[in-house]
């Protein structure tokens, strides 16, 4: 099975960093805070993935799948529409494999699922038609519990807090599923401004030089689309991410 492992941060302006690359598809890392592509949700960006990736290889791409905006990791991409669509049927009918990190408030158990279903959520500008339900949708997410810390600084009512690494793997794939599901069981993923906790959040801005939301797409397992052969691709997370990973002592916890 072929395997590419990559360690990289990049700045705004450098090149996205490719982790697979062959005739019909790209892989990259994509860094947090980029958005896939061009949105309504911030009309005024400039900066996409997908068109920063066809100026850097010269040739149009399209995305099999989508990291929300603040998400980093790996993104798979078709370098035709036709290749994209058969990616993009592998991870609707949930063959694709995905690992996650993230770091969480609080400690939760050793491993887990949470079996939690989620109502559709749906941007301000998508058409919703008479046959679009607003029933919630079943969703499944397991859990493993990485490494622990817990630091003398109190955050909120408690004299220390503690905050945990934990490696998520989504089965299904709804919108804001990880991000929804760690909230859902009280520990909110760090740098979520929708979802997590505020204080939480601003401590590891404020004191830790973290301001990013820390959780970041690993691994991805899948079919290549013209040859059937199994790809595999990870990566580890770089900049504050890696950063914090290190000041923990949990790099070797990956």
């Amino acid at each position: 099975m072929p395997e590419i492992v990559v360690d990289r941060s990049i700045g705004d302006e450098a090149p996205l960093p490719i982790l697979y690359r062959d005739e019909y598809i790209v892989v990259i890392d994509k860094p947090a805070n980029l958005l896939v592509h061009r949105s309504e949700i911030d009309r005024h960006e400039t900066r996409f993935a997908i068109q920063i990736l066809r100026d850097q290889i010269g040739q149009k791409v399209w995305p099999a799948h989508r990291l929300d905006r603040g998400t980093s990791g790996v993104l798979l991409f078709g370098l035709s529409a036709e290749i994209a669509s058969v990616l993009g049927r592998q991870f609707a009918d949930g063959s694709v494999g995905k690992r996650y990190l993230a770091v969480v408030r609080g400690h939760p158990p050793a491993s887990g699922s949470i079996d939690h279903a989620l109502t559709r959520q749906r941007d301000d500008y998508e058409f919703q038609g008479e046959r679009s339900s607003q029933e919630a949708q079943p969703a499944l997410t397991h859990f493993r519990r990485l490494a622990t810390v817990e630091l003398p600084v109190m955050v909120e009512r408690y004299p220390s807090s503690r905050y945990a690494l934990l490696e998520l793997t989504p089965v299904t794939g709804r919108k804001h599923q990880l991000r929804r599901h760690l909230k859902h069981i009280a520990h909110p993923i760090i740098g979520d401004a929708t979802y997590g906790k505020g204080r939480h959040n601003r401590f590891f801005a404020e004191q830790l030089a973290c301001h990013r939301l820390l959780l970041a797409c690993t691994h991805l397992t899948f079919r290549h689309p013209a040859n059937h052969q199994p790809i595999a691709v990870d990566v580890r997370p770089g900049g504050e991410f890696a950063a914090l990973l290190d000041r923990f002592g949990w790099t070797g916890a990956q």
